[in-house]
């Protein structure tokens, strides 16, 4: 206990704890009071940013594309995920380890490198075009990016690892006798998936749907090189708010209302999941 130490090394303790809450406070805390502060004082003080939530057509246009992209990508992401996890888990020995490997080299990946790679694949001139049109399967090119499709594509391929990893270490917590059990007294391979495994697994896909969702709201390199400005999320629509027009009462509303929506599910993951299943912890 800190109260049981000399008096000077106690100093040393606090003035090590107290000293990355200052830097924080500086660097993080007091910028994001002045997002919060400009989203009700500019133009006027009051809560007309905030109307335009429900009386901008733009607004509201640009908040159910990101709500529509962010579902389909993090419902693809699980599915894809949740395969990855399975895998890893039940292959034997080091083939599983090396399994996983492949999927956290990933996470080396800049997600710039990511989204050129995709335009270079996807353009109309690009590999897959160019390999279906000489393999005679079109006669012009598929339209692949600047749009969402190009969006989803990018955004789940950058997620996957996301989804993967908190399944992976919440299916590593489950007794693996358990579904051979379930075999056993007569129950067929998929209903002792959904009644025995898929079950036991369900904190895992919970948060790693949220954490994949959360991720997915603040995409901006992604949606702006494969959307192609066809394609606009929340994140790429603030940035032109603040640099572009320099309306910065609507793009600190917006920036304010995206922080509060992953307070909001940040509790709700909180709330609902068992964060030591998430983990694998018994």
């Amino acid at each position: 206990m800190i109260a049981d130490l000399d008096p000077r090394t106690r100093a040393v303790y606090l003035v090590l704890l107290v000293a990355p809450l200052v830097l924080l406070a500086g660097l993080y805390l007091y910028p994001l009071s002045r997002v919060l502060w400009l989203s009700v004082t500019v133009p006027t003080p009051g809560f007309g940013n905030f109307e335009r939530l429900f009386t901008s057509d733009a607004v509201q246009r640009i908040l159910w594309t990101t709500g529509k992209l962010c579902v389909l990508t993090t419902a693809l992401a699980l599915l894809i995920g949740y395969a990855i996890a399975y895998a890893a888990v039940h292959l034997p020995g080091w083939r599983g380890e090396l399994f996983l490997f492949f999927v956290l080299l990933s996470f080396w990946l800049s997600v710039l490198v990511r989204a050129f790679a995709w335009l270079t694949l996807l353009q109309s001139r690009g590999l897959v075009n160019t390999a279906l049109m000489q393999l005679g399967a079109i006669d012009a090119p598929l339209p692949l990016i600047r749009n969402e499709f190009g969006v989803v594509l990018g955004m789940v391929h950058y997620m996957i690892p996301y989804a993967a990893l908190p399944l992976y270490a919440n299916m590593r917590g489950i007794d693996p006798r358990l579904v051979p059990a379930a075999r056993g007294l007569g129950a067929g391979p998929v209903r002792a998936f959904l009644r025995v495994y898929l079950p036991m697994s369900l904190p895992g896909l919970i948060s790693a749907g949220i954490l994949t969702f959360i991720f997915s709201l603040g995409f901006y390199v992604t949606p702006a090189l494969l959307g192609g400005g066809k394609t606009i999320m929340i994140a790429e629509y603030i940035a032109v708010q603040i640099n572009d027009t320099l309306n910065w009462g609507l793009g600190s509303m917006l920036a304010t209302t995206l922080l509060l929506a992953i307070f909001v599910l940040l509790a709700l993951m909180a709330f609902f999941v068992d964060l030591r299943k998430v983990f694998g912890v018994k």
